[in-house]
Formats: structure tokens, C-alpha cells, sequence
């Protein structure tokens, strides 16, 4: 067998990235909370591609268990991708520490707890990769998401060092800054359409890109060049405007 192993397992985009890769010949293992309901999910994966879909119960948030979660998996995976993530209410994080914490600790804080844990066996084994999603929100930070966005600068900055580290050990790190994903939390949201990709454009996106070796990787690609521009944007200037 040739287990990945998908974290954040009930989001749209963990979905459509678990049947990218269950296509293209790989065995799952789905983690999430409440993991139980993705029964119905894991079901139609098996019958369309015949693979293997075991389903693992994980709380990103109990850092203690995440130790007995790996070594109670029945075979240790190829790869894991990270698909983790929770926007949060920024206005309200930013007078309700409680908010402002979980968003931080399940953007960040339980991703490194976990990958921490993974990568030690990666770089014993010299073999892997590991697939972290991070956003675009983390290139810059804006008022409208500026706490979602330091976790995942956080995670970008992490993701950076662990690739550097385990360069020498054979082991692939990729960090994925997707922007707008027409998802179930970004549907209440007024998206432009051609800035904003399907779950399963960024999917094929992030398996051809963890197959080729790409370091980083912005989807659609029109964000890196977006990106390029906010970042280069004067502080004096950028403090005034909302975008």
C-alpha cells in the first residue's frame, strides 16, 4: 500500500485533494475530528478508484495525542498533506483572546505539533513529503483578516525552515498559498470570479506541483503576481488602503 495521509480531512479542498490523489493510484488515510462523517465520502472514493480509505480520528487542537495518533496509523504514509484551516472572526478575535487563540493554534500552533512529529520519521526514513497549506493571506497583513493571516505567515515561515532542514534527507516540502477558493468558508462571501479557483483546480494544482518537486506554490497562479504587487507596496501607502 501507498498511504497519504490527509489532515483537515472534511474540507473542500482535503476532499477534492483526497480524490486527486486516490485517482492517481494512492491509498488515504482521512483525518478529522468527528471523522465518522465522512463515512459516506470515503465510500464513493473506494468506489470510484478501487483505492484503499481508511478514516483516523484527529483533534488538531490535542497536541498529546498527536504522538499515539501517528504510531497507531497501521502503516506510516509516502506523504501528508495539510488541508487544516479555520478563518475565524476577525472582529471579534480582536477583542475575544479565546477567537484570536483558535484561530492562531488550529492555523499554526497543532499543524507544527503534528508535522513536527512526521517529519522526525521522514528524516529517519529519508523518504516523503509533506504538503502544507498556508494562503496569501500570510504574504501581507490586512485589517480585514490580519490574525488568520499571522498564523499562516507563521505557517509559511515554518514550512520554509522544515524544507531547508530536510532538504538533505530527501524529503519534499511543498507550502501551497492558495487565494480565493470557492469553498464552504468562503461562500458567504462576494468573491471576483476570475481571481477565485474550484477546490478542484487547487487539488490538480497542489498534486502536479508535490510530484514535480515545486517549492511553493500560488493558486491559481495569477496570486503570485498579485502577491508580488501588495508586498512591494510602500508601508506608508499600504497603511491606508483596504484592499
Amino acid at each position: 500500500m501507498s498511504y497519504v495521509l490527509i489532515i483537515g480531512a472534511k474540507s473542500d479542498i482535503a476532499k477534492a485533494t483526497a480524490r486527486e490523489y486516490a485517482k492517481n493510484g494512492y491509498d488515504l488515510y482521512l483525518a478529522a475530528r468527528k471523522v465518522n462523517e465522512l463515512e459516506e465520502f470515503a465510500q464513493d472514493v473506494i468506489t470510484r478508484t478501487q483505492k484503499e480509505v481508511k478514516l483516523v480520528e484527529l483533534d488538531i487542537l490535542d497536541y498529546m495525542s498527536h504522538q499515539a495518533f501517528y504510531d497507531n496509523l497501521d502503516e506510516k504514509p509516502l506523504g501528508v498533506v495539510s488541508a487544516v484551516g479555520y478563518l475565524g472572526d476577525q472582529e471579534k478575535a480582536q477583542s475575544d483572546f479565546v477567537e484570536a487563540q483558535k484561530i492562531m493554534d488550529t492555523n499554526y500552533t497543532g499543524v507544527v505539533s503534528l508535522f513536527n512529529i512526521i517529519a522526525n520519521d521522514f528524516e529517519k526514513r529519508k523518504s516523503g513529503f509533506i504538503v502544507g497549506i498556508s494562503s496569501v493571506a500570510g504574504d501581507r497583513g490586512r485589517k480585514s483578516n490580519y490574525i488568520y493571516g499571522s498564523a499562516k505567515a507563521s505557517l509559511t515561515a515554518y514550512l520554509s525552515g522544515l524544507r531547508n532542514r530536510l532538504y538533505g534527507a530527501q524529503v519534499h516540502v511543498l507550502t501551497v498559498k492558495p487565494g480565493f477558493v470557492a469553498t464552504k468558508m468562503t461562500e458567504d462571501m462576494d468573491l471576483p470570479e476570475k481571481l477565485t479557483a474550484q477546490p478542484e483546480e487547487v487539488a490538480s494544482d497542489i498534486y502536479k506541483a508535490q510530484q514535480s518537486g515545486k517549492n511553493v506554490l500560488y493558486t491559481k497562479w495569477i496570486w503570485k503576481w498579485v502577491m508580488l504587487i501588495i508586498r512591494n507596496i510602500p508601508e506608508f501607502q499600504f497603511k491606508k488602503m483596504s484592499i
